[in-house]
């Protein structure tokens, strides 16, 4: 089932605007000529904190500059994004199971929706490099020794962060046909969740695990306001993750109701507005953070995960949470960018909340909240597929 791109003349124009916005705002990021790939910016000035090699957020800004120039018809963007995609080679075999997020948003999305060869090239390589850390006595893919923002790092480590590596072992499987790929990426998934995913739906963020037998041993949240609260972005990471298998692999059941269950918690625990608080269990105060990063996942996982259930009343629910959610964070939280490039004035998506506890960037533009609202607004105006998730 297809997300109807049918909607009234006043969302059409919120939607279409955003859009327009948030691609001129790639085009004006392009002309900073920046040396390393965009993190977070102060949606103040509009400046970006850079990463040299792309931290574990590298990959959205190319997935930001396919999308944009798939949704413009400006091949110029295509450009930028291959430049971009081959400083991301490096990466392919760092010891970390991030670069799951590099090459699928990074690559997969730019050899599916550009035809690139070099990103496809990339994202294969990074899936074959991935697939050869898989532990098979545990079931999963460990953190590695170089993984980014972990408390702890190492080869008894995992958090649900980690699923976009199942994101491009699942890509690498259905692009070469290999079901080496696709069968790690679902046990690599369901060990996780097994690990993260609470009974009543809510996720942990990471555990630890006896190397040799794969017993768990503790679980913990890092990054969220406690260690067993419900960080934001870990939820949301999880419902992405068990979305896009889902679509993939619908006959899953398994994998289904993962994905139910943690798409589920979130809508029933979600702000009236639909956007999240940076943690579930945080104080929900005036001045407690927004995430306006977690809630334009949350709707891309929503989106995608409608499209295969079998009931068709909660499909229909979650598109209208989602649809009524996307329509808030463009009408409330972007805004017009410092600058301009021409008529139309560039967006930034604001109060993205990236890491508190550390008092970095609590309300700022993130680089992964602009790809999957640009993402999102591609399903709901019909400029994207959701048969498949990047068709």
């Amino acid at each position: 089932m297809n997300v109807k791109s049918t909607y009234g003349n006043d969302e059409k124009r919120l939607f279409d605007q955003t859009i327009e916005g948030l691609v001129e705002r790639a085009r004006l990021t392009l002309k900073k000529q920046l040396t390393g790939f965009p993190h977070y910016a102060d949606t103040k000035t509009g400046e970006w904190t850079t990463t040299e090699d792309g931290f574990w957020t590298g990959g959205f800004w190319p997935g930001v500059l396919w999308l944009s120039g798939h949704y413009s018809g400006d091949s110029s963007l295509w450009q930028a994004a291959e430049e971009w995609v081959e400083r991301l080679e490096p990466r392919v075999d760092s010891d970390s199971v991030f670069r799951g997020f590099l090459f699928y948003f990074g690559c997969s999305v730019g050899a599916d929706l550009a035809g690139s060869r070099k990103a496809e090239t990339l994202a294969l390589a990074a899936a074959s490099s991935l697939y050869a850390t898989f532990r098979p006595n545990i079931g999963l893919m460990p953190l590695g020794t170089a993984a980014e923002e972990a408390h702890t790092v190492g080869e008894n480590e995992t958090n649900i962060d980690s699923l976009s590596a199942s994101l491009v072992l699942a890509w690498a499987a259905e692009k070469t046909g290999d079901d080496k790929f696709r069968d790690v990426a679902i046990r690599h998934a369901l060990t996780n969740a097994d690990f993260c995913v609470r009974e009543d739906g809510s996720v942990c963020q990471s555990a630890s695990f006896d190397n040799q037998t794969g017993k768990l041993i503790k679980t913990y949240t890092h990054k969220g306001y406690g260690p067993n609260s419900t960080w934001g972005r870990a939820q949301a990471w999880a419902m992405m993750s068990y979305a896009y298998l889902s679509a993939l692999y619908p006959e899953n059941r398994e994998i289904r109701d993962y994905a139910e269950k943690v798409c589920g918690w979130w809508t029933q625990n979600v702000p009236d507005d639909g956007v999240a608080y940076w943690d579930f269990d945080a104080p929900q105060e005036a001045d407690t953070p927004k995430d306006t990063s977690a809630t334009s996942i949350a709707c891309y996982a929503l989106l995608t995960l409608a499209t295969v259930l079998d009931d068709r009343e909660t499909a229909q629910d979650y598109q209208r949470k989602a649809r009524n959610t996307v329509k808030t964070l463009c009408r409330d939280y972007v805004v017009a960018a410092p600058g301009s490039t021409g008529t139309i004035p560039p967006a930034m998506l604001t109060r993205g909340c990236f890491d508190p506890m550390r008092g970095v960037a609590i309300e700022h533009e993130l680089i992964w909240g602009d790809y999957f609202l640009l993402h999102c607004l591609g399903i709901l105006t019909g400029r994207l597929s959701t048969n498949k998730p990047d068709e």
